[in-house]
């Protein structure tokens, strides 16, 4: 079974200072400027400390693409500890510590984004990934649901979703996730793939062959080396129309 994976490097901090002007001719009128000019400093120096946290989240994500995930958090924790509502510095800092497979630190760091923000698809969708990988699924499922609300045509938690209900053994609400993102998607070939999957466990040759087909189609070689040795296919392996798919 394919897992589908999306990690996200999410959007930067942005800033803004405001400026004041007009002369001073009398004491109430200097009172004011001084305080204008006091608020100005003030919010030239939390502009300066959000451009650092700016810096930081953007050697983070560099430091994420090259899969330095150690270094990568370090910049994180920096970036968040001059701005530590930034939701999405917790996101990237959930996704780097999945990719050193610390799920159980990623969630909750996906958490505190989502204490932050409830609204960013991206931490529910990568707490999904991560609570799939602790075999947790129906915790996942209802974290790819909060995603899917948040942004319908969401494929990739689709997707994730109709795993973690296989490994639920609930193929039938498995193949609906499924349907569900090839309908936004139609060239998903890790969907048919995954459909295939389902209907071989339950035993379903005809439609095992017919999706495995369509992925075969997609990406010919992937598919049909993976499926010789997937124990999905197990049920349905010894079947002549099936090897004769695979040759």
């Amino acid at each position: 079974m394919v897992f589908q994976r999306c990690f996200i490097a999410s959007g930067l901090i942005t800033f803004f200072a405001l400026g004041c002007s007009g002369g001073a001719n009398s004491s109430i009128k200097n009172t004011t400027q001084l305080v204008q000019e006091s608020n100005v400093t003030q919010l030239f120096i939390e502009a300066k400390a959000t451009q650092n946290a700016e810096d930081f989240f953007d050697q983070g994500n560099n430091l994420l693409d090259g899969q330095r995930y150690e270094y990568a958090i370090k910049a994180y924790d920096k970036a968040i500890a001059i701005k530590v509502e930034t939701p999405e510095a917790w996101i990237n800092r959930g996704i780097a510590l999945t990719s050193l497979q610390r799920y159980k630190d990623a969630i909750a760091s996906y958490n505190t984004a989502i204490a932050i923000n409830p609204d960013k698809d991206e931490a529910w969708y990568n707490r999904g990934i991560a609570l799939t990988s602790l075999q947790r699924y129906k915790d996942a499922i209802g974290s790819y649901d909060k995603a899917i609300a948040i942004k319908p045509d969401k494929y990739e938690a689709l997707i994730n979703r109709g795993i973690a209900l296989t490994k639920l053994h609930r193929y039938k609400d498995a193949i609906a996730s499924y349907d569900r993102a090839i309908a936004i998607k139609q060239d998903l070939h890790q969907v048919y793939y995954n459909k295939a999957c389902s209907y071989a466990l339950q035993s379903n040759l005809e439609l095992a062959i017919e999706n495995l087909e369509k992925a075969i189609k997609l990406v010919p070689d992937k598919y049909k080396k993976l499926a010789k040795t997937d124990p999905d296919f197990t049920k349905v392996r010894s079947q002549k129309r099936f090897q004769e798919l695979l040759q």
